[in-house]
């Protein structure tokens, strides 16, 4: 036969922790998610041009020179693309169209090359330097990378700020608890209930409020952050599009709101006995 708990939460207090445990869970979920998900973009961003680099001429006289460096490089090349005049002026469309059309007779040739290997890069680079100007696509992305680990830095923060406030929700529940419960917890200290029992029914009042605000938190959380990335990827721009969670990252933040629980029904055992060696 199921032993009843000796006391509970009364009902205000009960909906109260079920709300804010449920909207601090979907926060947390939320937060890590984002973590997650940029954190998975950044690390696809990098891979995808590691290992790529743009080749410009300015000076006319370099452009056969920078072509037949390029050409005797093949082997450690696995795509040459150069870039037509036709192109760029697409790209400079904008400057020109507003009354710089004589730009059009400066425009750069360019060759968008990817290599094998980071040493065949370096090689090349050092051939083409005193030519023209070699830059890798990952030094031109650096700040959008290094906006990534940004949000990555303040999506961990809220995270933190959020587990935070539910060990201080926690435990301002179990005292306060403690206190409108004096009188039993006096009746089961005089009948000989040791601290360990009495912090056990707690346990099991707030493992029980934790589990369903834990489980509408994720279930609240886990569309929104489907939104989120429906909507970086849509973008089809740069880092947002490279936004993501793994299989990994998706059994992360169903364990998150498991960790919760148990970080919930360890800061109850705690709280209590302190309050009851307090008494």
């Amino acid at each position: 036969m199921k032993k009843p708990t000796v006391f509970s939460l009364v009902r205000e207090q009960s909906m109260f922790m079920t709300t804010i445990m449920g909207l601090l869970t979907f926060l947390s979920v939320l937060a890590l998610g984002i973590a997650i998900s940029i954190g998975t973009g950044v690390v696809r961003w990098n891979a995808q041009w590691d290992n790529t680099a743009t080749v410009q001429v300015t000076n006319t006289k370099n452009i056969d020179a920078t072509a037949k460096i390029i050409e005797d490089n093949r082997d450690k090349t696995k795509s040459i693309r150069r870039i037509s005049d036709d192109e760029m002026a697409d790209l400079m469309r904008p400057w020109i169209s507003n009354g710089g059309a004589a730009l059009k007779n400066y425009l750069p040739t360019m060759w968008e090359i990817e290599f094998k290997s980071a040493q065949d890069m370096a090689s090349v680079q050092k051939a083409i330097d005193k030519n023209a100007r070699f830059l890798t696509h990952a030094s031109a992305l650096k700040n959008s990378t290094s906006a990534g680990w940004k949000m990555i830095g303040i999506s961990v923060l809220v995270l933190a700020l959020t587990l935070g406030a539910i060990g201080i929700s926690i435990s301002y529940i179990a005292r306060n608890t403690a206190m409108l419960h004096r009188r039993e917890l006096e009746i089961l200290t005089q009948i000989g209930a040791s601290d360990a029992f009495v912090a056990r029914q707690m346990q099991i009042i707030v493992a029980k409020i934790t589990t369903l605000a834990a489980i509408c938190g994720f279930a609240g959380a886990v569309p929104v952050l489907m939104l989120v990335l429906w909507a970086a990827r849509s973008a089809r721009v740069g880092l947002m599009a490279m936004l993501g969670l793994s299989g990994f990252g998706w059994w992360t933040l169903v364990a998150l709101p498991i960790l919760i629980v148990v970080f919930a029904i360890f800061v109850t055992r705690r709280t209590t006995l302190n309050i009851l060696k307090a008494e």
